[in-house]
């Protein structure tokens, strides 16, 4: 049986941008090092999926320029449309709101996405290729853009995970609803990125997992249509649950997960699943850099557990850029 990847991709973005900071800071970049040497001691080459902040960071240029030339990573594109130039204001406080790229005129998210492209491709030298839309928002307008700037692969999709109630700017409809969205890599069809298609825009889906029955799906059926007064119950029902059995439990260590990593491995092998894509942001690699990781001992601790589930899948699993795997998947 063939050896799947472990696609390892990294949201290479400013420090805490959850505090929705008005000076946006690149220290994390000088804590990258760090973990791209644990994953070239297994054999893993990440995917370092970069914002405008990031690459404007002459840490983290010299960083990326490195991995590039020795051949250990991959640099890709992750772009956040309220100050990825070039600054177009969309509500009366995009730092605060943080609006989603396809809240935006089409005029403006091509803009956007081919000033960040050129960004990118003028510091690190090589073509981009790789993707992900920042806040996960992402629709067939934002695709065909990609497709049009010479990307083949996205990594944008969250199975299972709806972004729907998530506000961006305060007059539009929320993110990104992708419960029904395919869990395995599919080229997209431009008219509808929910189902295969046709399009040259590989989609790899990250990997997301439910653990929970089709029985206990049903009784929160029921509870879900209850009568409006009885809201909160419902809301109590969907907490206990999530809690005994989650219904998205991604590829994504938060210092106090590691047996559902281990159970997320365990369920993509038993299902033959053809890759693992695991995903983290390059700020929770920093002591502070997030809510996640706080602290130097709660980085310790996340690297305890990346040590753990590396040499869990140590064997199982084989490194993998996303423009290999594209490539691999086109052959």
């Amino acid at each position: 049986m063939t050896i799947p990847p472990f696609l390892i991709t990294i949201d290479t973005e400013g420090d805490d941008l959850w505090s929705r900071p008005r000076s946006v800071t690149t220290r994390n970049a000088e804590y990258l090092a760090r973990f791209q040497q644990l994953c070239e001691r297994y054999g893993y080459r990440p995917t370092w999926l970069t914002n405008y902040e990031m690459i404007s960071s002459d840490t983290f240029r010299e960083f990326a320029a490195d991995v590039v030339a020795r051949g250990t990573a991959e640099i890709g594109m992750h772009l956040h449309a309220w100050d990825s130039p070039p600054i177009s204001p969309l509500t009366s406080d995009d730092d605060r709101c943080h609006p989603f790229l396809i809240e935006y005129p089409v005029p403006v998210m091509r803009e956007k996405i081919h000033a960040l492209t050129g960004a990118l491709e003028d510091a690190i030298g090589v073509k981009m290729r790789s993707h992900r839309a920042g806040r996960w928002a992402f629709d067939s307008r934002y695709a065909e853009m990609l497709i049009a700037e010479g990307y083949s692969v996205d990594c944008s999709v969250t199975p299972l995970v709806s972004w729907a109630r998530t506000p961006g700017a305060p007059t539009g409809n929320g993110g990104t609803d992708y419960t029904r969205f395919p869990n395995e890599p599919y080229w997209l069809d431009i008219d509808d990125i929910s189902r295969p298609g046709s399009s040259p825009l590989l989609e790899v889906p990250v990997t997301i997992v439910s653990f929970r029955s089709e029985r206990l799906s049903r009784i929160l059926g029921v509870v879900d249509r209850m009568p409006a007064k009885l809201a909160g119950l419902s809301e109590f029902a969907h907490r206990v649950a999530n809690r005994l059995s989650p219904s998205a439990v991604w590829l994504r260590p938060t210092g106090r997960n590691r047996q559902r990593l281990f159970a997320v491995i365990d369920r993509v092998l038993a299902d033959r699943s053809p890759y693992a894509e695991f995903m983290l942001h390059s700020s929770e690699l920093m002591p502070g850099g997030s809510p996640t990781f706080p602290d130097a001992e709660s980085i310790e601790s996340l690297y305890r557990d990346l040590e753990s589930l590396f040499t869990r899948i140590e064997g199982k699993f084989r490194g993998c850029t996303l423009a290999e795997f594209h490539d691999e998947i086109a052959t």
